[in-house]
């Protein structure tokens, strides 16, 4: 297993097509919920504690082989908002296309194949991971990261935010995405045996509101 690999799905410039989504940023800031980089911090928390455990968890479990199919209609059972569900499907192309192009894999292939308009990106990543030879953790771990630094970059546009104070606000939350993660990895063992029912279904309801709410602005952006 190479760790490196890990570096490389991480990576921001990864082609994953998430530099044009804001993870909900966007609508806060239209809202006034995010105003500074206090209040990035507190949406980041509250996104990494909800889709951020969702999709970590998701991850991890694909990395372990549960049925992605399966998978799939657990996390849109956990995403009431079309505007969401369309967003995650449309992520989870640009991430087959990125990780088949990096991590050759039957298994990507026969996913791309079966779901030709897309599958939830959390299901990707883990496929993905799977296919890059990384753990359940690393999963977890780069689905959680993934909730947080996206809202963070986009805010820095948005608001002009210095990027050394949104970085220092995703340091601080390191400590809860190391227990995000873990609790992540715990739920996705559990749903070997249990079934998709175990996987936690923490929801944002201003996150699903803001994305109805964003996708009918004429002018935006981002596009979630």
């Amino acid at each position: 297993m190479s760790r490196a690999a890990l570096l490389v799905l991480a990576d921001g410039r990864f082609p994953a097509g998430g530099h044009a989504h804001s993870g909900g940023a966007e609508a806060a800031v239209k809202a006034g919920r995010i105003t500074s980089a206090a209040s990035l911090e507190d949406f980041c928390r509250g996104r990494l504690h909800t889709a951020g455990l969702v999709a970590g968890a998701l991850a991890a479990a694909a990395v372990l082989g549960v049925e992605p199919r399966e998978l799939d209609a657990a996390a849109d059972a956990r995403t009431p908002s079309p505007a969401l569900r369309a967003a995650a499907r449309r992520l989870g192309r640009q991430l087959m296309r990125a990780a088949r192009a990096s991590w050759p894999s039957a298994e990507l292939d026969a996913l791309a194949g079966e779901f030709p308009k897309g599958v939830h990106q959390p299901v990707v990543l883990g496929v993905a991971a799977r296919a890059a030879g990384l753990s359940p953790v690393d999963a977890a771990y780069c689905a959680a990261y993934e909730s947080v630094s996206g809202p963070a970059t986009a805010t820095v546009r948005l608001l002009s935010l210095d990027p050394f104070d949104a970085t220092g606000a995703l340091a601080r939350l390191a400590p809860e995405l190391d227990r995000v993660a873990d609790a992540a990895v715990e739920a996705a063992g559990r749903v070997v045996d249990e079934g998709v029912d175990a996987l936690p279904a923490a929801s944002g309801p201003l996150l699903e509101v803001g994305a109805e709410w964003h996708a009918a602005w004429p002018v935006r952006l981002f596009a979630s």
